[in-house]
């Protein structure tokens, strides 16, 4: 056994000492902070880790971009809980959440405000940012911890030094004298200036040195995971015994999920005349409703709707075919727009790419000191900005659809686009301050027992699909067919190993792997937002990656491996969100909102943990598969605070999880 690192000989006094001295590429320091726990990014995953340090005493620093906590449910505008129904139904999720969900319900006085259809709760995302930020303050103050907020803030540099993160550079922007509100500008005009360290006409600039003990990564796109250059993967991964559903046999690291600015818009009384954008032709021949089964203005529009006058009549079991109904909608009702083909931006070329690869970053000089600049293409932000600004007119005005032909798309001009301060999204311009981002940089975990290349939770550990699907034996070896069932065998997986069970005889069990060193769970479809073929996205004709859905669909309730949120290199970095080390098909189901909190709260209790012991993280399951007493300590403190590490009855003898849905 691997002799267990002290914390006291992490950080000796004299570095603390010396490290205030330390320029940054020649930068002033207005200002340092110590603190227990720095966490990049306050989405829900961050939210979820800062929520559990304060209660347990810690003095937790968190930066966010944008100056809303809660990423998905504000900032982003997928104000609409992604939630499983026998999840929701027992309730089963972490105390944090589940407290997020009474929140919501106590505010409106009903868990669905909105009457939406995708969700039990759709909501206003301003909403979802105070609630949050009242949860932060009251754990802080129950917890007598302490909370350095720093909004619309970016971690510029990090200082290294003995695989571990001593130090980071933040900058924080405000409006200069005389200068528009922040929210005036949409994302791809702020970032550029958001990393740099100048006072500009728009910004002034205060640079914060922040000196911590650990570091938790929960940003959307993985920053920390870039900057700190640890091992990390993008877009598809080759396909393989673990991974056979692929749509590549080689990886692609261009192609990831699509990314989707929202926006809101209200149901009129009369008319609206809607001046046509200049831009809207260039991405007229992309927008569609997708499938016939879709294509019906109300169920679009009651898709995410977060307001209505009369929610009271959508909890009287209104019938889901009535959705699509011109009654559905009524004058006053707010929706906000997240739809695969109208405001998704899907870019899956090296021309196009939202989240630069490491090879890009080195190109542009972003991995060298004071080179980091955000790690994202601020043009295709643009376009995904003109996109969705696009799709309403084409909401309103468009009679064309690209994937149903002439004749489908009726105008509907009862509605009006939601702008301003006053706005749902709190912006000028009425777009999200952030993209919902589906996919991460996904670190690779260390190696291990089991995983010799790096740890990962892949899709055969999660998927419900049938691989006695005549394709499967068509695109892999009969030996990696054969290692397929094995790994689908469970308990009798020796015996197809060993030649004494045939492939197509095995009883493929009927529930996710079982990881020792779970720390959390989720539970999601393996739902997918393609990227598309070529270059641009709206280019006409256009279609999304052959074989990309091919892994979509049902998943098993999962868990959260410890391993998967350790990186390699550096050892006081814990990776939480959508960062975690997942395969490409595995991400997409381990990316919705009760996942993320999930993956926070263990993040930020593993860090308090940790603090408490004098210990590295790795520590915890460098011994696997042998007994780590630290490990189920954590576990037993996770799953005492209403943390739960494992779904109800879970064990690798009960195969009984077809029910669950």
């Amino acid at each position: 056994m691997r002799r267990k690192i002290l914390w006291r000989r992490w950080l000796p006094a004299g570095v603390i000492l010396a490290l205030a001295a330390l320029p940054s590429g020649g930068q002033q320091i207005d200002r340092e902070l110590r603190c227990d726990i720095l966490i990049v990014g306050g989405g829900l995953a961050g939210s979820g880790a800062a929520y559990e340090a304060l209660l347990a005493g810690r003095t937790v620093c968190m930066t966010e971009i944008t100056d809303w906590v809660g990423g998905q449910i504000s900032a982003q505008g997928t104000a609409a809980l992604d939630e499983r129904p026998t999840q929701r139904e027992q309730l089963f999720f972490d105390r944090g959440y589940r407290e997020l969900r009474e929140r919501i319900a106590q505010r409106y006085g009903r868990q669905n405000p909105g009457g939406c259809w995708v969700s039990a709760s759709c909501f206003f995302p301003k909403d979802g940012h105070e609630i949050i930020l009242a949860m932060l303050q009251e754990a802080a103050q129950k917890g007598k911890g302490k909370l350095h907020l720093l909004f619309s803030s970016v971690v510029k540099d990090l200082e290294i030094k003995d695989r571990q993160i001593r130090s980071a550079i933040v900058i924080t922007h405000q409006p200069a004298p005389g200068a528009p509100p922040l929210n005036t500008f949409p994302l791809s005009e702020l970032l550029p200036e958001a990393y740099s360290y100048e006072n500009s006409p728009r910004f002034t600039k205060t640079v914060t040195r922040i000196i911590p003990q650990f570091v938790i990564e929960a940003t959307e796109t993985g920053e920390i995971v870039a900057l700190a250059d640890v091992p990390y993967r993008l877009g598809i991964d080759a396909r393989s015994v673990l991974e056979p559903s692929s749509s590549s046999s080689t990886p692609d690291p261009y192609c990831t999920q699509g990314f989707t600015y929202t926006f809101a818009m209200e149901a009129t009384a009369t008319p609206q005349d809607i001046p046509l954008p200049p831009f809207y032709q260039r991405y007229a021949p992309y927008y569609s409703y997708e499938l016939p089964s879709l294509a019906s203005f109300p169920f679009v529009f009651t898709y995410r709707r977060i307001f209505t006058p009369t929610p009271e009549r959508f909890e009287r079991n209104f019938p889901f075919a009535d959705f699509k109904r011109d009654d559905a909608i009524v004058v006053g009702d707010i929706s906000m727009q997240n739809w695969t083909w109208g405001n998704d931006y899907r870019p899956g070329t090296s021309k196009d790419n939202l989240i630069y690869t490491r090879e890009q970053l080195q190109q542009l000089g972003q991995l060298q000191p004071g080179g980091w600049q955000g790690g994202l293409r601020v043009e295709t932000l643009r376009q995904g900005e003109l996109l969705a600004k696009g799709y309403f007119h084409w909401l309103h005005s468009g009679t064309t659809d690209s994937q149903l032909g002439d004749g489908v798309k009726k105008p509907y001009p009862y509605i009006r686009y939601l702008e301003g301060f006053d706005s749902p999204m709190n912006t000028a311009h009425g777009l999200s301050k952030y993209p919902y981002i589906r996919e991460s940089r996904r670190i690779i975990g260390r190696p291990g027992w089991g995983h010799p290349q790096g740890f990962s939770v892949t899709e055969l550990d999660i998927s419900r699909r049938d691989y006695t699907d005549p394709y499967y034996r068509q695109v892999l070896t009969p030996q990696q067919y054969r290692s397929v069932m094995a790994i689908l065998a469970g308990l009798e997986s020796a015996t197809v190993i060993r030649g004494e069970v045939k492939p197509e005889q095995v009883t493929k069990r009927s529930r996710s792997t079982i990881f020792v060193d779970s720390v959390g769970i989720g539970h999601y479809a393996i739902d997918f937002h393609p990227c598309m073929e070529k270059h641009p996205v709206e280019l006409p004709g256009n279609r999304e990656r052959p074989s990309e859905r091919r892994a979509q669909g049902s998943a098993y309730p999962f868990q959260i491996p410890l391993r998967a949120m350790i990186p390699q290199k550096i050892d006081n970095l814990i990776v939480a969100g959508k960062s975690i080390a997942t395969s490409h098909i595995a991400a997409a189901a381990y990316r919705v909102h009760s996942f993320e909190w999930s993956s926070g709260a263990a993040a930020g209790t593993t860090a308090d943990f940790a603090l408490r012991k004098g210990i590295f993280p790795y520590t915890l399951v460098d011994d696997l598969p042998r007994s780590e007493p630290l490990l189920e300590e954590l576990q037993q403190i996770l799953n005492r605070n209403g943390n739960p590490t494992s779904f109800p009855d879970t064990s690798i003898f009960n195969n009984n999880w077809d029910n669950w849905r």
